[in-house]
């Protein structure tokens, strides 16, 4: 099914095109939390004990680890962006 062939009663298609664009621009927000959670429990960004650069580098690794993500997700990510979108949409995917 695609996206334009959705019945949408009275809204104007437009509107539909900006509503999935939003709900997308969300699924992959709730990606980039995950991925950010994962690289946190897989230990990126940890400062090494011995040579790091101190409290501010421990203080900072969590934005590192959230452009990472956000990278990662505006790459294609694992997946669950799109998983998300279909099951905020309803849609399903072609098989």
């Amino acid at each position: 099914m695609e996206l334009s062939d959705l019945n949408v009663g009275t809204r104007p298609a437009v509107a539909l095109s900006d509503h999935n664009a939003r709900l997308m621009e969300v699924a992959k927000a709730l990606e980039a939390s995950f991925l950010q959670e994962m690289l946190a429990s897989a230990g990126v960004g940890d400062v090494p004990s011995g040579f790091g650069g101190g409290i501010g580098e421990d203080q900072f690794a969590s934005f590192m680890r959230q452009e990472q993500a956000r990278r990662m997700t505006e790459a294609g990510g694992i997946g669950l962006a799109e998983s998300i979108f279909r099951s905020m949409t309803g849609l399903r995917h072609a098989e």
